[in-house]
């Protein structure tokens, strides 16, 4: 029993060397220019061990960009979580996915790369997997309170969120460090003009 839990915690440790590895070169070069080989090498492992957890390259580079949203779905729900009214949490919830976007690696990994590994229709029901959910439900909180007029909440939602993904993508290929706060006032006129009254 005892050498069943240390294999797990070997097999655990193997992935996570790779997820580590596999993020550290995709987000240093990008996908293209990383082989497997040198993946394997990076995390000390070998190719059978890859594919004990990972099908190849395309299906680790998945596995990173998934933790990665899940990195930034926290965030941005620590910041809504911060405030106590739910208008702060939105726009709060809002300003800090473009912060976490404006973070290189994940730029790289999740914005450019990821559409192209993946494919636009996988990578955006990634993308909504990840966030439209919560997103949806804070418009939906927002238009039951009256804080937001009374209407559907879906077209909303995409409507946001690609707003919030283009200027995310377009931090990308800045190279103003003002672009960032000139796009989070932006955003914040443009959530305002959400509000009733």
């Amino acid at each position: 029993m005892r050498q069943r839990g240390v294999r797990a915690q070997q097999r655990e440790q193997t992935r996570q060397a790779l997820l580590r590895e596999g993020r550290r070169l995709f987000s240093g070069r990008g996908y293209g220019a990383v082989g497997l080989a040198e993946i394997v090498q990076a995390a000390g492992v070998t190719k059978g061990a890859l594919y004990h957890h990972f099908t190849g390259k395309a299906d680790l580079f998945r596995a990173v960009l998934e933790e990665l949203q899940q990195e930034v779905g926290r965030r941005v729900a620590a910041a809504a979580d911060a405030h106590d009214d739910p208008w702060s949490q939105l726009t709060a919830g809002c300003q800090e996915f473009l912060t976490a976007t404006a973070d290189p690696d994940i730029q790289r990994i999740v914005l450019v790369d990821g559409p192209a590994v993946l494919g636009w229709s996988q990578w955006r029901a990634m993308d909504e997997a990840a966030s439209a959910r919560h997103l949806a439900d804070a418009l939906t909180s927002l238009v039951d309170a009256g804080i937001i007029a009374p209407q559907p909440v879906a077209p909303l939602v995409h409507l946001l969120s690609g707003a919030m993904n283009e200027a995310a993508l377009w931090l990308a290929s800045s190279s103003d460090p003002e672009d960032l706060a000139h796009t989070r006032a932006a955003l914040e006129r443009l959530l305002k003009a959400l509000r009733t009254g």
